[in-house]
């Protein structure tokens, strides 16, 4: 007879090894959420705001179901990147953060729990990881179809409540970020406008972020339909740069000129946004050009998360 091959490796071989490494990552893989926002009408909003917009606040609007105790909110980062305070005063108010130290596989878990935590917490404490044990996701503490009333701001100077000094070395950490904050804006292009469009200035050039919530492959293809057209702009002086794909999103990029300020782009957005609404009902098979188009601009696709 002959001898029985070996279908089990050696423990602490290093077959063994690489194959414990793969399972890990396959069981890492298998409880990342890919669309953790997905349902909420706030979903482009809040992706933009933990990826890329420096300074914004929002008042959220909670769920029915969470027994409100003081008001949240919702905001880009807070000092020391904490994931949640409560800032004291005649009405304590909660302050959760986007853009957090610490953070689980799934953001919106981790938003959830910031935010049941600040319903409890005593004034003047902060959170640097939320506890995700058991907490529900952020669509059971949320109103899924509020938006979000924001307030972008130019600075951090709202670290600190209205009327008061704050020490020294808070100052100077304020002043710190201050300087290295970059002028952003969100585009008005009225209620009828799909996902969320930013403008920021990086000095040598502007650009904008627009975080679409269709179908990843289908805004491609829409994409790579305009790109054919030579329709893929937002108008005289801009150009598209590329994608990035997070939180199971895509977001086209357009460099711009950065002379113009952001509401002169808004125009030029609209537009865009009617042309792409349009290819996005067309159904046809692409044609060779946008074939290539399509080629051409998923080589320029990243991935951010």
């Amino acid at each position: 007879m002959g001898k029985s091959k070996r279908n089990s490796p050696k423990p602490d071989s290093n077959r063994a090894q690489k194959l414990a490494a793969r399972r890990a990552a396959q069981e890492q893989a298998a409880q990342t959420v890919t669309r953790p926002f997905e349902g909420l009408a706030a979903e482009c909003d809040l992706v933009a705001l933990r990826e890329f917009v420096p300074s914004a606040t929002a008042t959220l609007k909670l769920s029915s179901n969470v027994a409100a105790e003081r008001p949240v909110t919702l905001a880009t980062v807070l000092p020391g990147a904490v994931a949640a305070l409560v800032r004291a005063g005649d009405e304590p108010t909660g302050f959760v953060g986007t853009q957090v130290q610490f953070q689980s596989a799934d953001p919106s878990v981790d938003l959830a729990a910031a935010i049941l935590w600040t319903q409890s917490a005593t004034p003047g404490e902060s959170l640097t990881t939320a506890d995700v044990d058991a907490a529900p996701r952020l669509s059971d503490v949320l109103d899924p179809g509020a938006a979000l009333d924001l307030t972008v701001h130019q600075n951090f100077d709202w670290w600190v409540p209205e009327g008061v000094t704050p020490d020294p070395q808070v100052a100077a950490t304020i002043e710190q970020a201050n300087q290295a904050i970059m002028p952003s804006a969100r585009l008005e292009l009225g209620a009828d406008a799909v996902g969320a469009a930013w403008w920021v200035d990086a000095g040598e050039k502007a650009h904008v972020r627009w975080v679409r919530p269709e179908d990843e492959d289908q805004l491609m293809l829409a994409l790579a339909r305009l790109h054919a057209a030579g329709n893929l702009n937002l108008g005289e002086g801009s150009r598209f740069a590329g994608s990035f794909r997070t939180h199971g999103l895509l977001v086209p990029v357009f460099d711009l000129d950065p002379e113009r300020h952001a509401t002169e782009w808004e125009a030029g957005a609209r537009e865009f946004g009617a042309r792409l609404a349009d290819a996005l009902k067309v159904d046809a098979p692409l044609t060779s050009e946008e074939r290539r188009s399509r080629d051409g601009l998923r080589s320029r696709q990243v991935t951010l998360r």
